[in-house]
């Protein structure tokens, strides 16, 4: 739980970068999920080779990990392009409060898992509390395309959902390193080609490179090994509340560093999900 935590909380800051970056450097959705699935995809391999010795999973996994990527790359291309036509806070928290559900009905269905009553109660003050971060009218950005941006958040909830049921399928063979290394090098794979549709590439990478080196290599590599890790030894609909982490610190971090105002809806949705974290951190 640990792991996945501090996970949620670096993807928490992926909006903020992003927005960063679509301000100073002019990046378009395209290269900044291409640049961070690339970027992420050469250091796990990387770090794979040198503490694993290669990048080998089970040959049983092999269909399994092409499924596991080829939802990241959705969910990278949906989730970026999200951000720009709804804001930082709308798109987080749409995905990540979506996703759990998500997790959980996947996981009932495809891993046999029954969520206990205190997981179905942390479900619930999980995705009540994202819920009133959302309503929150002060927390809230200006959407340029809110309808659009929502779907596409909801799009990229569900290919995170999937992403998280499969890579639980095959961790029970393959070890998380390995497996995450060879998950990204097919994200990646097929994100590449959207640089093709981008304006002047290049020229946002030289601008933009110290961020997007950050999003490949914190929120990217770094988290999403943390990530498997955990969920190798947690159910999935746990993971899943988990990771409602990350809103919460996107929030803050719209507070914090972009001004963003949390008001009285807001603060108690905060304190609902602290609530959910702190049922999950009790052992049964």
């Amino acid at each position: 739980m640990l792991l996945i935590g501090l996970a949620a909380m670096s993807w928490g800051t992926t909006g903020s970068v992003t927005t960063v970056l679509v301000a100073q450097a002019g990046a378009e959705p395209l290269l900044i999920g291409a640049a961070r699935l690339g970027g992420g995809a050469l250091l796990l391999a990387a770090a794979a080779r040198a503490i694993t010795g290669g990048v080998r999973i089970a040959a049983r996994d092999t269909g399994r990990c092409v499924i596991a990527g080829l939802c990241m790359g959705g969910f990278q291309a949906a989730y970026f392009t999200a951000v720009t036509l709804t804001g930082i806070a709308v798109t987080a928290l749409v995905t990540i409060c979506s996703a759990p559900l998500m997790i959980a009905g996947l996981a009932a269905v495809l891993l046999g898992e029954r969520p206990t009553p205190r997981v179905l109660a942390a479900l619930g003050l999980g995705v009540a509390g994202t819920a009133l971060l959302l309503a929150d009218p002060e927390a809230a950005a200006p959407a340029r395309a809110f309808g659009a941006g929502a779907a596409l958040a909801l799009l990229a909830g569900l290919a995170y959902a999937l992403y998280a049921v499969v890579t639980k399928t095959a961790l029970a063979r393959s070890a998380p390193l390995p497996l995450t290394a060879a998950t990204f090098a097919v994200a990646a794979a097929v994100t590449l080609p959207g640089l093709a549709w981008t304006a002047d590439p290049l020229g946002q990478l030289a601008r933009g490179w110290p961020w997007l080196l950050y999003l490949g290599a914190v929120t990217t590599a770094g988290a999403y090994a943390l990530y498997a890790a955990g969920l190798r030894a947690v159910p999935a609909s746990v993971a899943g509340v988990v990771t409602l982490l990350e809103p919460l610190t996107a929030t803050l971090l719209g507070v914090l560093v972009f001004g963003e105002r949390l008001g009285v809806t807001g603060g108690l949705g905060a304190a609902l999900l602290a609530g959910a974290m702190g049922l999950l951190s009790r052992r049964p």
